[in-house]
């Protein structure tokens, strides 16, 4: 695939396809363009995007598992329990010519079973369920040594993941601190743009394990 800035992706992600009509029980919220680029560029210059085989956990509208593959990663597997964000990711893939390199699995995270080299996810935060995103750490401890993911920069969930992946045998390393907007999508939303802080982070699986 072709290469890119990170300014250059950043804005090609931002132009994808945005859910129509979101479902508040799996907080499909986009992972706004210049994110899901910092999070991509990052793991890349860590060497664990391009020719590697990468799983989306929870793709969405296909924005990580795009950007993988506008870098140069060998294979991607997407995989949404939605079929509706499917159908969205599929589309996005083919007007960006990148369809022949994610294969799309309609399917809960839990269930799917392939081991690969990096795991990108942007999991639900917990706000509408609580614990949402433990499955998707789950399934990132078993099924790779390198997950790259966004999480809220507060103190008590930077202490529950530090402890919780040291459970799995990783390291939690904090690598950015970035302001994520998200548009007023649900009736319980007061501002026409929500603002939070998120962390970029890199769960590694510790070597003397």
């Amino acid at each position: 695939m072709a290469m890119f800035r990170k300014k250059h992706l950043a804005k090609i992600l931002s132009s994808l396809e945005r859910f129509k009509d979101p479902k508040i029980e799996l907080e499909q919220y986009e992972t706004p363009g210049d994110v899901a680029a910092e999070m991509i560029w990052i793991a890349d210059m860590k060497g664990k995007i391009r020719d590697k085989v990468i799983a989306d956990l929870g793709c969405g509208t296909g924005i990580l598992a795009i950007g993988c593959a506008l870098l140069g990663a060998e294979k991607i597997y997407a995989v949404d329990v939605d079929g509706d964000a499917i159908e969205i990711a599929r589309r996005n893939a083919v007007k960006m010519g990148c369809n022949d390199y994610i294969e799309f699995l309609k399917m809960d995270v839990s269930d799917f079973d392939i081991n690969v080299d990096t795991v990108v996810m942007n999991p639900p935060f917990g706000c509408q369920s609580r614990n949402a995103d433990r499955p998707f750490l789950n399934k990132g401890f078993e099924i790779s040594n390198d997950i790259f993911s966004l999480h809220l920069a507060r103190r008590d969930v930077e202490r529950f993941l530090e402890k919780y992946s040291a459970e799995f045998g990783f390291s939690v390393h904090f690598l950015k601190k970035m302001e994520m907007e998200l548009p007023a999508r649900f009736f319980f939303h007061r501002k026409r743009i929500e603002r939070m802080d998120v962390n970029i982070i890199h769960f590694e699986r510790d070597k003397r394990v």
